[in-house]
């Protein structure tokens, strides 16, 4: 007699799901970032039940609309209430990453125009709370331009426009991330680092090489994502003493990120002495530098600390970390927000409801749209909603209402 479904374990689940649309183990790991043979242990049991965020990744390319039917565990859960909505502009990100033009055109974008352009929306990314629609409506144009002249111009500015479109890839990086699309997250990571590499340009390919990183890390390719960070991080190593301010930086936010996925495998040794690197290099650039695509700074230095601490599940360690600096001085708005959400965590692994609610509120208060993506917190507040502090019902449901979860 076959198991009854409600009894099956996680794995089992994936492959019921899966097998009920006729897609393939190799299909579904390419939808999330893994392989073929991936699946099939998890299916098998042979690997550990993948983490919350993989849980979202599969639920969304199976189609799913309620994490249960995964996880099983007897409440609906909707897939939405962790990943967060699709943002309105995302359709019109995507067609602009996969227009192909062919056909000869009159017109050719002024790369060093681009560059402008690509620096204020940089700045628009930083100092609005409500970056990701603003974002969404100054990309596709931006897109589509960047790509129109490394298609079109020929000659040594061809490299220079490679620079500009790998700058571009970069910042949709932040546009797509936590969003219902990771095929987008890899197809800019990687199209990053192609543009970098074929500019022949250390450290563009280095900044490709910091957003393919991070998706490594959430996909659990923890081992990749260190030899990539490391191997980067050597092309530019050589100019710590002497280089530019930004391949310093670009240096420190590989070591900081050496460091942050070492913590997420719960390696505390090993974390830390990337951190110390990562501080040797802030130190270094001084209390007013500032790298413009990772934020490295000594500030963002000191969020790191906090969250090692929350993935080493060290949580008095993350806040002793917290105490040391003000989130006021990171001058990234979206930055100081997801800050915020990780001193939240701290204080949600003590079991500190108020303060977790408390430092939400704080980071939806200076980036709507920052924790309006967040996984994290989306998952403290449906838990806070289940057992709400004393005192703080409403608060908590008008906090849910404020980030886009249905009560």
């Amino acid at each position: 007699m076959s198991q009854p479904y409600d009894d099956l374990p996680i794995g089992k689940r994936i492959f019921r799901e899966r097998d009920r649309i006729g897609m393939s183990r190799a299909v579904l790991g390419g939808l999330v970032g893994k392989s073929g043979e991936w699946v099939k242990a998890v299916e098998n049991g042979r690997l550990q039940v993948p983490r919350l965020q993989m849980l979202l990744r599969i639920a969304d390319a199976l189609g799913l609309k309620d994490l249960a039917v995964l996880t099983g565990n007897g409440y609906a859960v909707p897939v939405t209430v962790f990943a967060g909505d699709r943002h309105a502009a995302l359709s019109e990100v995507r067609a602009a990453l996969t227009e192909y033009r062919v056909t000869p055109t009159d017109r050719t974008p002024d790369v060093a125009h681009l560059a402008i352009r690509l620096r204020d929306a940089w700045m628009v990314r930083h100092s609005s709370p409500d970056h990701r629609t603003r974002l969404g409506t100054l990309l596709p144009g931006l897109i589509r331009d960047a790509q129109l002249a490394a298609r079109t111009i020929r000659g040594d500015d061809r490299r220079d426009a490679r620079r500009v479109l790998a700058g571009v890839y970069q910042l949709a990086d932040f546009y797509v991330a936590y969003q219902p699309a990771p095929e987008l997250v890899w197809m800019v990571a990687d199209r990053a680092l192609t543009e970098g590499q074929e500019a022949d340009d250390p450290y563009v390919i280095a900044g490709g090489a910091w957003a393919m990183v991070q998706a490594l890390r959430d996909s659990g390719r923890w081992d990749e994502a260190i030899s990539l960070a490391d191997d980067a991080a050597g092309q530019l190593r050589p100019y710590l003493e002497s280089g530019p301010d930004d391949w310093r930086g670009m240096v420190g936010a590989l070591e900081a990120e050496i460091a942050y996925v070492h913590a997420r495998r719960g390696r505390h040794g090993d974390a830390w002495a990337h951190w110390e690197r990562a501080s040797e290099v802030a130190q270094r650039l001084g209390p007013g530098y500032r790298h413009t695509q990772s934020s490295f700074s000594q500030a963002v230095l000191g969020a790191h600390a906090t969250t090692l601490g929350v993935e080493l599940r060290r949580a008095g360690e993350a806040l002793r970390a917290a105490d040391r600096f003000d989130p006021d001085s990171i001058p990234s708005l979206a930055r100081r927000s997801r800050h915020l959400i990780e001193i939240a965590r701290a204080h949600h692994q003590r079991g500190e409801k108020a303060a977790a609610w408390a430092l939400l509120n704080r980071s939806e208060q200076t980036a709507s749209e920052t924790i309006r993506y967040n996984g994290f917190a989306r998952e403290m507040l449906l838990d806070l909603r289940k057992r709400p502090p004393s005192g703080l019902r409403e608060d908590v449901l008008d906090l849910c209402d404020r980030v886009g979860i249905a009560s």
